[in-house]
């Protein structure tokens, strides 16, 4: 089976990054690798130090070869970079890159910061867009406006500088809709992501491809420390999470705890919030397995961000492990929770706290949605189904191009497990 080259371009890669876009980078190159496929990642350093991360050690070797970006004057190339739509500082490193490389797949995830719409147009091969945020429509990456309401219609300039940015010109000049013609497939998270996308004026095709997650070898045991029954919360602790809007919540069901797992800017403003509720918890971050140890203690996992999210990776990490899933009625977790049949939504504090109490009250339902949870993930979301899936969208996109090579390779199974 033929080995295929493929290069990798996004802004945040481990272990220079803050959240889950790009650790679903990061399992997507290590299954390639995993595939026999000789996988390169290409990430921009400075941009996550500029931001305030703090240089992280390096994990074990995974058969990926990272190359992280820096520059002389870091903070000045993400600023020529975010203003001018194109790599500048990086250009000729990237182009040696990839004539170095002579990539089969040039798969972009996140450009805004590494090369912006210009980084679309340099190289050859088949080239695929993994829209991970919104930032193909939104300057801000997540349609959350002035940084406190759901968007709606286009207020760019004056929405930028609130989140004190300079307005990026360069997105009213058609510059972003000619790049992406250069573009074979772009790849949307859910139905709901795809539809915004065309609501906020993309008028390129998507092609919808979830995230997934590797099945479990085996199951850890439920976390035993904790001497009451909780609900739990997993992600980064922002405001767009809704977090602040659980915790009323919590006082009018006393029967359980919050566990709240994850760090982020908006934690000291949250335990504020929180005001020394008793049955409200902030853990911190937890390794892989001390992680999974909670979702499987769970009544349930609180989903209750407020922005319109383009997935939702914590969700198919919780149905892995059989628990169920409370989530808001808004952007792709209804699509998600109700295909799984694995949870309830809420829209308001009423609905949330009802659905609590379901959960702990009722054995055999809590039972029924676990049950559920597994079987979905399995069905919908385990790593072999999805590969697979993206195997075929990426080897009709290479019909489509004309390369024949390309095409059979991945119609005869390259994206399978042990395919390379």
């Amino acid at each position: 089976m033929r080995s295929l080259r493929i290069v990798m371009f996004t802004t945040f890669y481990p272990p220079y990054s803050f959240g889950g876009d790009a650790v679903g980078v990061q399992r997507m190159a290590r299954a390639l690798a995993a595939r026999g496929h000789d996988v390169t990642v290409v990430h921009e350093e400075d941009s996550y130090l500029i931001l305030g991360g703090k240089v992280q050690p390096e994990g074990a070797p995974d058969g990926v070869r990272r190359i992280g970006l820096r520059a002389r004057h870091g903070l000045l190339s993400n600023l020529l970079t975010q203003q001018l739509g194109r790599p500048v500082t990086h250009a000729a490193r990237l182009r040696e890159i990839i004539a170095e490389r002579r990539p089969d797949i040039l798969w972009y995830n996140n450009t805004s910061l590494i090369g912006g719409p210009g980084l679309l147009p340099i190289g050859e091969g088949l080239k695929v867009y993994e829209a991970h945020e919104h930032w193909l429509v939104c300057p801000t990456h997540v349609l959350w406006r002035y940084g406190r309401e759901l968007c709606d219609e286009r207020h760019c300039v004056r929405c930028q500088l609130s989140y004190r940015r300079p307005p990026q010109l360069w997105r009213h000049t058609g510059m972003l809709d000619r790049a992406l013609n250069h573009i074979d497939l772009i790849i949307a998270k859910s139905e709901f992501s795809r539809a915004k996308h065309r609501d906020f004026g993309l008028g390129h095709e998507m092609e919808v491809l979830p995230y997934f997650l590797p099945d479990l070898p085996s199951l850890a045991e439920p976390w035993r420390g904790h001497p009451r029954p909780y609900f739990l919360f997993v992600g980064r602790l922002e405001k767009i999470k809704g977090l602040q809007e659980v915790f009323p919540a919590m006082d009018r069901h006393p029967d359980a705890d919050l566990l709240i797992l994850g760090d982020g800017d908006y934690a000291g403003e949250l335990k504020r919030i929180a005001g020394g509720r008793a049955n409200v918890r902030f853990l911190g971050r937890k390794g892989p397995e001390e992680l999974d140890a909670y979702y499987r203690g769970a009544l349930g996992l609180i989903v209750p961000s407020v922005c319109y999210e383009t997935f939702g990776i914590i969700l198919i990490e919780s149905f892995r492990l059989g628990t169920p899933v409370i989530a808001r009625r808004l952007g792709p977790f209804p699509e998600i929770v109700e295909r799984a049949g694995a949870g309830e939504l809420f829209h308001t504090g009423d609905e949330l706290v009802a659905a609590m109490r379901r959960l702990q009250a009722d054995p055999a339902h809590r039972a029924a949605l676990s049950q559920a949870a597994r079987d979905a993930f399995a069905a919908h979301w385990r790593e072999d189904r999805v590969m697979a899936a993206y195997g075929a969208a990426l080897a009709r996109a290479a019909g489509r191009k004309g390369d024949r090579a390309l095409a059979a390779a991945l119609e005869a199974g390259a994206f399978e497990r042990g395919a390379g």
